[in-house]
């Protein structure tokens, strides 16, 4: 506070509750005299095995990783499996396939059955049960590799492999593998977020609906299941848009689809669509080309035109682990993108032309939330 304001040029700063509380806890005097007194002893061990599970976190997505990449959950779905069998089914040694199913139970992914046999738990049945989570997972020993060093992570100094799994990203072309790899698991990943967005958001009213970076049409599908009398269009590069007609033939729709190949980077969006839809895209951008998409956006949808935004999310001021942790990590790793907050995405929003109109509570943050806006005026 500048002198004048009440304050002596000498007065020395009063020292804050926090850091002095946070000095207090670091200290080892204190933490072995909190761990031994009755009314902290249950609170130090709370934040004990907190941190303890944050230092085990790795060892954990590990072994979800080889229960996945052995396709035990889907071993056990069928029935209920002794060491002995799993070993021999997975070409494991017996000592280690012990360790493996000890830890699966620890992780309540599986539980052991009074005959000694492994079955699953609800959790460990979600390892199957749930749309593509077993391909993200196997997908994951990618972001585990850019990781590896994270100090040079954090300093940029990492030439990471997920900027080359998604050369998309920055505006680069794909090889016809790489781009049904790249359909391929959007496709079996976006199935929760379809499910989320269609409970969150309202299409009513809509005559046709352009998906902005649609892929192989996994969103456009379901709204129009939900709507027969929907029309559609979608957007997205000629190494992908393709993918999706055989999708929306065989669904009977393809009469009221209209599929559109280019770049949302280098061409304009297509117009004739009184709503447009973009489904997990901005958080794969920076924010000058996210600009420059809503920008876009505004010019091809008529005054009032709607704009239905779905993706994981920043916790902004109050930061969660789904999009602060998680999807902020996997978009470094990207090197384009970021998670960004509802309030970020507003703010991008309204410099396009739009108006926000609603954002709805998201059901599973970790899944997806949701956006709405309005075009209010035309682009300058």
């Amino acid at each position: 506070m500048p002198v004048g304001f009440g304050v002596e040029r000498d007065a020395k700063p009063r020292r804050s509750l926090a850091g002095w509380s946070a000095k207090l806890i670091a200290s080892r005097r204190f933490q072995k005299w909190a761990a031994g007194f009755w009314p902290t002893r249950k609170l130090v061990r709370r934040e004990g095995e907190a941190l303890f599970d944050l230092l085990s976190g790795f060892c954990q997505s590990q072994v979800l990783m080889a229960l996945v990449q052995f396709d035990i959950p889907t071993l056990l779905l069928n029935k209920p499996m002794t060491v002995e069998q799993l070993a021999i089914r997975c070409s494991v040694p017996h000592e280690r396939m012990i360790i493996l199913m000890r830890a699966a139970q620890a992780l309540t992914l599986v539980k052991r059955k009074r005959n000694g046999s492994f079955a699953l738990t609800r959790r460990g049945a979600a390892l199957v049960g749930v749309p593509g989570l077993a391909a993200m997972i196997k997908h994951h020993d990618i972001l585990y590799r850019d990781l590896a060093d994270p100090a040079a992570f954090f300093r940029g100094e990492t030439k990471t492999e997920l900027a080359d799994f998604w050369p998309y990203v920055f505006g680069g072309d794909m090889e016809s593998q790489v781009a049904a790899t790249y359909s391929d698991l959007m496709a079996q990943s976006q199935e929760l977020v379809v499910e989320d967005t269609l409970r969150s958001v309202d299409f009513k009213g809509i005559e046709t609906l352009l998906d902005v970076g649609g892929g192989s049409g996994a969103f456009l599908s379901a709204v129009g299941r939900a709507d027969p009398k929907l029309n559609m269009m979608l957007f997205d590069l000629p190494e992908v848009a393709p993918s999706a007609r055989p999708r929306f033939e065989s669904l009977g729709m393809a009469q009221r689809v209209q599929i559109n190949c280019g770049s949302f980077k280098t061409d304009p969006v297509p117009k004739g669509a009184d709503a447009i839809s973009l489904v997990r895209v901005l958080y794969d951008h920076s924010d000058e080309t996210v600009a420059r998409l809503l920008a876009k956006c505004c010019d091809a949808l008529p005054i009032g035109g709607r704009l239905i935004i779905t993706e994981p999310m920043s916790g902004g001021a109050t930061p969660e682990r789904a999009g602060d942790v998680y999807f902020s990590l996997y978009t470094l790793a990207m090197q384009t993108g970021k998670a960004r907050s509802i309030e970020e995405i507003s703010t991008l929003c309204i410099a396009a032309g739009f108006e926000i109109t609603k954002t709805p509570k998201s059901l599973r943050p970790f899944v997806t939330s949701c956006l709405e806006a309005r075009r209010v005026k035309g682009n300058k």
